[in-house]
């Protein structure tokens, strides 16, 4: 059974940290929409101020997302449906929004693009996968991080240990773009390539193998927070829907104010 399709069989602390996750995104570009397109000085100094702790709460999401490839029957097809609105959002970011005037919200290779891709490449290699020991696999995945985490500065290294520098021509187009190659004018609105976190998607797929072999504990599978529960549930729905809402908000505020 694909999870998801019966709630008594939900995995509720999944839901949870996921939907903890889609929170915090809802209040970070909510931040981002107030200051950037309504002048709102204290919200794009809440953006600024939260700025450091993104990463965090984005790698959860896409450790969950991983973790979820492993119970989940029909990856193909989540990978597909995430895939075309992800394309559908580039479209709409790169030539419909500008063509009415809303610049500066254009998505190349976004969240939904990264996870289309990364849910994807694990479809292919998921029967190698649980033929390594989970462990194991999380150590790689920690190592590789590390190894690429430079690469939009154009070196793979492990600090002074050791440093590859990429040749600079890759850095004068922005073809290998989703790899986290680009030209130093590159900007977008969203942006999530492979490298380095396509190894906390697969650190995720590591632990959700290892609980799968091992069994989920029981206090996992119990709802404690109803409304993160839900917001996880929704999360994709919620991620194509929240910045126009957003955006409507802050329109209908700042025209009573």
């Amino acid at each position: 059974m694909e999870y998801g399709q019966c709630l008594k069989n939900r995995i509720h602390f999944i839901d949870e940290v996921r939907g903890f996750a889609v929170l915090c995104m809802i209040i970070y570009h909510g931040f981002y929409l107030f200051g950037t397109f309504f002048d709102n000085q204290a919200a794009m100094g809440l953006f600024e101020f939260f700025m450091p702790v993104q990463p965090i709460f984005a790698g959860a999401f896409i450790f969950i997302c991983g973790m979820s490839c492993t119970f989940s029957k029909n990856n193909i097809k989540r990978g597909l449906i995430l895939l075309g609105i992800a394309l559908g959002m580039t479209l709409v970011t790169t030539l419909i929004m500008p063509a009415v005037g809303f610049t500066g919200c254009e998505i190349y290779f976004g969240i939904l693009h990264f996870l289309s891709v990364s849910v994807l490449l694990y479809s292919v290699l998921s029967k190698p996968l649980f033929g390594i020991m989970p462990f194991a696999g999380i150590v790689v995945c920690a190592v590789l991080y590390a190894f690429t985490s430079g690469i939009e500065k154009g070196a793979l290294s492990y600090g002074e240990l050791f440093s590859l520098t990429l040749p600079q021509s890759l850095y004068k187009t922005n073809i290998l773009m989703p790899l986290g190659i680009h030209t130093k004018d590159f900007t977008a609105a969203d942006y999530f390539p492979l490298f380095p976190q396509i190894f906390i998607f697969f650190s995720g797929v590591f632990s959700g193998i290892y609980l799968s072999q091992k069994g989920y504990p029981d206090w996992s599978k119990k709802k404690s927070i109803s409304f993160l529960s839900f917001l996880g549930r929704n999360a994709l729905l919620i991620y194509v829907v929240h910045m126009p809402v957003i955006y409507a908000l802050g329109y209908v505020i700042n025209v009573i104010i």
